[in-house]
């Protein structure tokens, strides 16, 4: 998968052969995609509590405290779980080198058996065919939709991507596929038919109509997805329609348009994310003036981004989230100069755009964005990457998803 790497399962297959097998301990569903997946993840999880069950959920990356990742009912890994868990598994972490999420799957799995949960739900982190929670054997697994992601590792063919993604169908298992573009559907139905798994396709333009607590026109999709992943299930597991639509009526992620008060927080951090976001808007038409904290990861395509989303807001305000790794911070100063190749007016300087085009001022400072965006401010919306959402969810009082 990942050319001039190593990458392999075998590390977190040691790291679970310590810990006794503890993914054989329950059933687990598992959801891939570029994006959708965490949505998906969480609909299927909360419709399988509602039912009565014990369920955990893992999910990544998060957003400001590495807890978020293993939920179980509702309630984090303890920090002194999680500490134990990573003690113990520490010869082989160091022998295998292991990597973070290598780890962080196997203490998922672990504290999941530990707490004695009946199903599991477990979100690829990336790719899916040597992603590391792809040692999992599942009762059904899924992926949502198929875009450009991560280059770098996963090339820049959407059908090698989709290849890739499909890589977690097993035989025998329904694999659920929820993409919507022909020729993609059917690389992703073509690569899982070979591995042996029983395909399913979620129609194009199917949408659920139910009660439904994520807000957005995509997450009618998502919950199509989660639906038909459901149906999938063996019938013992399968929750009764009034668990769905009750768990899906409730569901919630955080970062996925989050509203708090006057601010919205949204991990849109690819084109496709960007353009659900601004449908999004579009839908719910949040008080105006909408001004927009954005920081962006220098390898994601940011100028399509920003050209979706700069018509949209009355301020920006372009940052640098403290958390984003040093090589993968955008270049502000290059930034700036494609801004105004877009049409933008960057704040304090002349331009030819319409007054009635937001102004859009270059701020590294993060702390200061965060401050002064809110001034003026009807609605205040931060954006950009996972990174944005959780420096600024961890900066603002109250708003940490842990509390």
């Amino acid at each position: 998968m990942f050319p001039g790497t190593a990458w392999s399962l075998e590390p977190t297959r040691t790291l679970l052969v310590t810990l006794g097998r503890p993914e054989q301990h329950f059933v687990t569903i598992h959801v891939g995609g570029t994006n959708g997946k965490g949505s998906v993840a969480t609909l299927v999880y909360a419709a399988l509590r509602e039912a009565g069950h014990a369920v955990g959920l893992y999910t990544s990356p998060h957003l400001v405290d590495v807890r978020e990742r293993i939920i179980v009912n509702g309630r984090p890994i303890t920090r002194e779980a999680f500490a134990t868990w990573v003690e113990r598994l520490r010869p082989d972490i160091e022998r295998t080198g292991a990597s973070f999420f290598d780890a962080t799957t196997a203490v998922a799995l672990a504290d999941f058996a530990a707490r004695g949960v009946d199903l599991a739900v477990v979100e690829v982190g990336l790719g899916g065919r040597l992603d590391s929670t792809n040692v999992v054997q599942p009762a059904v697994a899924t992926v949502t939709r198929v875009a450009l992601e991560h280059t770098e590792y996963l090339g820049t063919s959407l059908q090698g991507i989709a290849r890739e993604k499909a890589g977690i169908a097993k035989p025998g298992v329904p694999f659920v596929i929820g993409e919507e573009d022909h020729d993609l559907r059917r690389e992703l139905a073509d690569t899982a038919a070979r591995a042996g798994a029983r395909v399913v396709v979620v129609p194009p333009g199917e949408l659920y109509d139910g009660p439904l607590g994520l807000v957005g026109p995509h997450q009618r999709r998502n919950a199509a997805i989660a639906a038909a992943v459901l149906a999938a299930m063996p019938e013992q597991w399968r929750p009764p329609p009034a668990a769905m639509r009750r768990g899906f009526g409730a569901a919630h992620v955080a970062g996925r348009f989050d509203r708090r008060g006057r601010f919205i927080f949204d991990v849109a951090h690819n084109p496709d994310g960007i353009r659900a976001l601004v449908r999004t808007l579009a839908q719910e038409r949040p008080p105006r003036p909408l001004h927009v904290v954005v920081g962006i990861l220098g390898d994601k395509a940011w100028p399509e981004m920003l050209d979706h989303l700069l018509p949209v807001a009355d301020a920006v305000w372009l940052t640098d989230p403290p958390s984003a790794p040093e090589a993968r911070k955008w270049d502000l100063a290059e930034v700036g100069r494609a801004v105004g190749r877009l049409g933008g007016r960057i704040a304090g300087h002349p331009s030819n755009r319409p007054t009635a085009q937001p102004s859009i001022t270059i701020q590294p400072d993060f702390d200061r964005a965060l401050a002064v965006a809110p001034v003026g401010a009807a609605t205040v919306l931060v954006t950009g990457s996972f990174h944005t959402v959780g420096d600024a969810l961890g900066r603002l009082p109250g708003f940490a998803p842990l509390g």
